[in-house]
């Protein structure tokens, strides 16, 4: 009514409200009444924005990526905001420039810029896995550039999303990579059968050893149970050897003894030894030594009778005993 009117704005839109190029109000959260048409009413907006981004560049060996991220600022000091660019009202409560856009797009081609210095000094390889390195330099930078002290802005955080070749690009990696992840399948392959191998030649040659070991122990054995044997072989020809050497003594002895006892006899007139075995012998025996008696004297005797009973009992094949 009459051109007055009433603002109320929330704690994060800082309020500056200008009468005659004066700043009669200011402050975050301002509750106010002014006069419309003396009066031009400016709101900053002090929230963090999030300001989305993509972007081509361009490697060092002359390969197109897109850069993919998030860049996040505040503003920290309104008034040199609204000294630079027009961040007034109309009577809508809107913006009547497009300054708070084009805020946004200084801030990322100020990012552009500094990813782009990163990227044009590594090759596209490195660029693709550059995402902490093209973070860090380009946060780093923008905190650092004149545009933000000078626009009275604080640069929060920058992140990097994605950096991804062109699609032609991509599928040649994409089949190099595949290529090489194959080369390596075989590697481990070739490796793991390498090593069954050599583990298959450590057991053969394990069991090897092992069968030498036995067959050196089994020798051993062998050896050792013939030289048991070759020794008790010479104990028993030892034995043996003792043993005919002793029957052979006895045997001598025997002889000896026998020839002793012979050559006694023979020295000894058989009729002492009739007289000596009487009543021993049988009657044969008895009546072989009258006969030798008898031949003896033969030229003394003029007629000798020999009756059948006598013949007949010489021829007895189980002569009686004689009588002692």
């Amino acid at each position: 009514m009459f051109g007055m009117k009433f603002v109320k704005t929330p704690p994060t839109t800082y309020v500056m409200l200008f009468k005659s190029g004066q700043v009669r109000r200011q402050g975050a959260g301002l509750s106010l009444w002014y006069y419309g048409p003396t009066s031009t009413l400016v709101e900053v907006p002090l929230a963090s924005v999030d300001v989305p981004f993509l972007f081509e560049q361009t490697s060092s060996d002359f390969q197109m990526v897109s850069v993919q991220g998030q860049l996040t600022y505040r503003v920290a000091d309104p008034q040199k905001l609204a000294k630079l660019m027009d961040f007034s009202v109309n009577r809508l409560g809107r913006h009547a420039s497009s300054d708070p856009e084009k805020l946004n797009d200084r801030l990322i081609a100020q990012t552009q810029v500094l990813t782009s210095a990163m990227t044009h000094r590594m090759p596209l390889r490195e660029v693709l896995t550059a995402y902490e390195a093209l973070r860090n330099a380009a946060l780093e930078g923008l905190r650092k550039s004149e545009t933000a002290g000078m626009l009275g802005l604080e640069i929060l955080d920058l992140a990097v999303s994605a950096i991804k070749p062109v699609p032609d690009v991509a599928k040649a990696l994409e089949a190099q990579t595949r290529e090489e992840l194959q080369r390596q399948s075989d590697e481990a392959i070739y490796a793991r059968r390498n090593a069954a191998v050599e583990q298959e030649r450590k057991i053969k040659e394990s069991e090897l050893n092992t069968e030498i070991a036995m067959e050196e122990k089994r020798r051993i054995k062998r050896e050792t149970q013939m030289a048991a044997d070759i020794a008790v072989e010479e104990q028993r020809q030892n034995l043996i050897d003792r043993r005919v050497a002793n029957e052979r003594k006895e045997a001598d002895s025997q002889a000896y003894a026998m020839d002793a006892l012979l050559k006694t006899v023979t020295q000894v007139d058989w009729r002492v030894l009739a007289a000596l075995t009487a009543g021993r012998l049988d009657a044969r025996e008895n009546i072989a030594l009258a006969f030798r008696e008898l031949a003896e004297n033969a030229g003394k005797i003029g007629e000798l009778n020999i009756t059948p009973d006598l013949l007949e009992k010489i021829m007895e094949k189980n002569p009686a005993p004689a009588k002692k």
